[in-house]
């Protein structure tokens, strides 16, 4: 790896400090003292300085503490269906935790054909001896013991960073199958630590796979079945504070291994935010959303991933790749960070990111609609994008999306809110007409300044009254959004009853929209039928994200694999078709998922060969000895 000079890069460091300092925030005082502006520096065991902002962090070193070696976040939640036969959500970290949820149970029932009689079993417990042991690098590991930058080879610490969140990979490790796996868990606490680690990986060869949040549903963070180098997971949950705030430039300077709710909690704890909300953001990271060029429900006010990003630094075995300023635009040739943002992991570690913030949205308030069918819905998103007055986020369900959402509804205590709820359903199916069969609903979130919100309000509504859409309340739409972060679990549930299901995205031009939903799902049930599924499967869609000139689509499929003999090849037959079904409607491989493994194999026709070439010598240049190994992508 070239080396730099770390003195000249920290007095540069400082004096561009120093020339800003008189607008930077000066953090609260830590355990009493008064934190300094300062250049970044580690913070191992042997640092005195005070931290700008940290401490209470979501993940520990042992993720497997708090979270599920092989299913979907906490351990302490999860649905489940009691003695009575009634699902309810566990634990206390959720508006649904601890609540029944009548209407689930009937809904498998009659979606997929299961039954709580037909039930799997899975692997509570990792059999360490199922995992094979580590194949060390031993003068790597004798020269980062020196560095004392901490490292384990234990066999759980491996096994939860051997995979991100597909569905053929939790379920194979509910089923105690472990591939191949990391040799070691490496843990930087700063840049320097990477420095040094991708140091010595070049000089001993060691494949590296930068490893943030786990969240991927790429086969990014599996490891190659043919790579024989010892493979250590570099994983940068330690590096997850904020450095400074700069607050006449409304930026923060933040580490990228920080979770995205512990990056929204310490800013807002400071009056900020960054509003890059992704469904994952409870357990990714900022490098990861970097790396995959990630998508939030509220991008519409504060942007995509690069709509945020003013300053990237990332470490490559060539070096350290970052530009000289933190200006909002550059004409310099081609924009750096357009490499680093998608790489993957590929051509490095992204340590460090200046990201653009706001000051926490004075007001806050959601809201529904109900269309009478996914047409007219697509239709007012289609003009609410023209007209360029989109509120902070958007969606819309079809009538399965509406039907699911709809069973998610929790247990009401009073009387009089089921009355109201009748009454509601009673107004939109007989006396508007609407078809309960047809029928699709719009989530909304409008924030900022409230009498601005209000307006906005107005004239999104009057917008979706033009295309027969009914408003249908604040409580739906809150409650769709508090969904959001609960509905990843329920894949869990499902195949406890031999249920198997995946979500993909795509975008797509906006006169592409209804043909592109109605041919995917109609491909799936196709699909399904033709290779032996035995029960109807779920095939539903929602546009999430709107532009200038298309849509975000998200694809969920489920079916009850009963009677097969190997649902997973089946799954992934059906999956691939549905790939190769939106392309040839003219979406994209990927709106914000990413490509990893699972999908490289349609890069070459989604960039052409020269846009392949490109991305190889690249590759080739910043990483000639394929140190960062994981072969995503290319």
């Amino acid at each position: 790896m070239a080396s730099d000079s770390s003195a000249d890069r920290q007095r540069i460091a400082q004096q561009r400090l120093s020339i800003i300092a008189g607008h930077l925030q000066r953090p609260p005082p830590v355990n009493g003292r008064d934190s300094t502006i300062r250049a970044a520096e580690c913070k191992g065991q042997e640092s005195k300085q005070p931290e700008v902002s940290g401490g209470g962090r979501t993940v520990p070193k042992r993720r497997q503490e708090v979270m599920k070696w092989n299913g979907w976040g906490y351990n302490d939640s999860r649905f489940l269906f009691n003695k009575k036969g009634q699902a309810e959500f566990t634990g206390k970290r959720y508006r649904l935790s601890g609540m029944i949820i009548p209407g689930l149970k009937d809904w498998m029932e009659s979606t997929f054909g299961a039954t709580l009689q037909h039930k799997t079993t899975t692997t509570p417990i990792l059999n360490s001896s199922a995992v094979q042991p580590p194949a060390l690098n031993e003068a790597f590991v004798d020269e980062l013991k020196s560095t004392g930058i901490p490292f384990s080879h234990d066999a759980e610490d491996r096994v939860f960073r051997a995979h991100g969140h597909c569905l053929h990979e939790i379920f194979a490790l509910r089923e105690g199958k472990v591939g191949r796996v990391p040799d070691m868990v490496v843990w930087p606490n700063c840049h320097n630590d990477v420095v040094k680690i991708v140091e010595l990986a070049c000089k001993h060869s060691v494949c590296l796979i930068p490893y943030g949040g786990g969240t991927s549903v790429s086969s990014a963070l599996e490891c190659p079945q043919e790579e024989t180098r010892t493979i250590v997971s570099l994983d940068t949950s330690q590096m997850n504070r904020i450095l400074w705030i700069d607050e006449k430039n409304l930026t923060a300077h933040v580490e990228a291994g920080i979770i995205g709710q512990d990056l929204e909690r310490l800013l807002n704890q400071n009056g900020y935010c960054t509003g890059h909300e992704p469904d994952s953001m409870e357990f990714s990271s900022l490098g990861g959303w970097v790396a995959t060029r990630a998508s939030g429900m509220k991008k519409n006010i504060y942007g995509n991933i690069e709509d945020l990003v003013v300053h990237i630094k990332m470490v490559t075995p060539r070096g350290v790749i970052e530009k000289s300023c933190q200006g909002p635009r550059m004409s310099t040739g081609p924009d750096i960070h357009h490499f680093i943002m998608g790489s993957e992991g590929t051509l490095g570690v992204v340590t460090e990111v200046t990201m653009k913030i706001r000051p926490v949205p004075e007001y806050q308030k959601y809201g529904s609609v109900v269309f009478p069918n996914f047409e007219m819905g697509v239709a007012c998103l289609r003009e609410v994008a023209k007209q360029r007055c989109a509120p902070a986020s958007i969606r819309l369900m079809d009538n399965e999306q509406f039907k699911f959402g709809h069973a998610l509804k929790p247990q009401v205590s009073s009387i009089f809110t089921s009355f109201l709820d009748g009454l509601k359903k009673f107004y939109i199916t007989k006396f508007k007409g609407f078809d309960p069969s047809r029928l699709c609903v719009a989530t909304l979130l409008f924030e900022g300044d409230r009498e601005k919100v209000l307006q906005h309000e107005k004239q999104v509504y009057d917008i979706a009254a033009k295309f027969g859409g009914l408003a249908a309340g604040e409580d739906n739409g809150q409650r769709g959004y508090m969904l959001t972060f609960v509905i990843a679990y329920l894949r869990d549930l499902g195949m406890d009853y031999y249920v198997i299901g995946e979500s993909f995205e795509t975008s797509v031009p906006w006169d592409r929209v209804l043909d592109i939903c109605r041919n995917v799902k109609a491909r799936i049930i196709r699909e399904c039928k033709e290779k032996g599924v035995q029960f109807a499967p779920l095939s539903t869609c929602r546009v999430t994200q709107t532009y200038d000139a298309g849509a975000c689509v998200y694809f969920y499929f489920a079916f009850n694999y009963r009677g097969l003999s190997d649902p997973l090849h089946v799954y992934e037959q059906v999956e691939h078709a549905a790939r190769e079904e939106i392309l040839a409607n003219g979406g994209s491989l990927s709106h914000h998922h990413g490509v990893g493994k699972l999908r490289k194999e349609w890069m070459r026709e989604t960039i052409s060969d020269v846009g392949m070439g490109m991305l190889k010598s690249v590759k080739d240049y910043v990483d000639p000895n394929n140190i960062f190994g994981n072969r995503n992508l290319l």
